[in-house]
């Protein structure tokens, strides 16, 4: 049971893990002037050019993930996205009084999701 049982688990978490990611950010390209009016409010430069440039990051790297193809880019992109992102985007800490909560929410949400990225990538350069 060990071994084998073992990856199935490891497949299993990749998958959940990487549509995931992949859904939302085929949410963010289904909303992406919403996105861009985001990324605009959080002061990124050229919003318009980055606000489609991570989501389709994350839309590859969650299906590279998921599907287990060039894991240590897909896994790597995704990781990237969430330690730039997340401390930037959704500092809850500076956040005005009524959008702090669902700040706080996202930042630890990610934070989940950076630490799975983070254990898939290991699992990546593992895989030699």
């Amino acid at each position: 049971m060990g071994d084998d049982s073992s990856r199935s688990w490891l497949a299993l978490g990749r998958l959940l893990f990487g549509f995931g990611v992949a859904l939302q950010a085929a949410e963010d390209f289904r909303h992406m002037e919403d996105a861009i009016e985001y990324a605009e409010s959080a002061g990124v430069p050229a919003p318009d050019v980055l606000a489609p440039l991570a989501s389709g990051m994350m839309l590859v790297g969650g299906l590279g993930t998921a599907l287990w193809r060039l894991p240590r880019v897909s896994t790597g992109a995704v990781a990237t996205f969430l330690a730039v992102v997340t401390p930037t985007m959704h500092d809850f800490w500076n956040a005005d009084p009524d959008d702090r909560s669902g700040e706080r929410l996202a930042f630890f949400g990610n934070l989940a999701m950076f630490g799975g990225a983070i254990a898939f990538l290991r699992e990546a350069y593992s895989d030699d």
